[in-house]
């Protein structure tokens, strides 16, 4: 069981970090619409950017590292993990993006976390 939580983790990690590069990466291009990132040049605008496309291959990483942790625990066992992405995602944000994270939103955290401890438990 011990290796399934180092994949989870592992699988995580990766999308943590395709989610940082995905956003350094939008950063970089600036506010774009749904209509425009559909839009040929939207696109070319998009996946020109070496960040989006480092972002792009951490998720297919991340993906083939889920299949894998699904293909030996139950989805009830590994999906829980998930929300310690919600966790990290705040402290990333903060101290990586420089973004402002209200108390609210780290209490939010905080029962998350609660909420993954006792699910992982049982």
């Amino acid at each position: 069981m011990g290796k399934v939580v180092v994949l989870i983790l592992l699988s995580l990690t990766v999308a943590l970090l395709g989610q940082y590069f995905l956003k350094i990466g939008m950063n970089s291009i600036g506010e774009i619409s749904l209509a425009s990132a559909f839009s040929v040049g939207g696109l070319i605008k998009i996946f020109s950017n070496i960040s989006v496309i480092a972002g792009f291959i951490c998720y297919v990483f991340s993906a083939i590292t889920w299949l894998v942790v699904l293909s030996q625990v139950d989805l009830s066992f590994a999906y829980p993990f998930v929300g310690i992405t919600y966790i990290v995602v705040l402290f990333m944000s903060q101290y990586a993006l420089g973004e402002n994270i209200t108390p609210i939103r780290w209490l939010g955290a905080f029962i998350i976390f609660l909420g993954i401890i006792i699910v992982s438990r049982t």
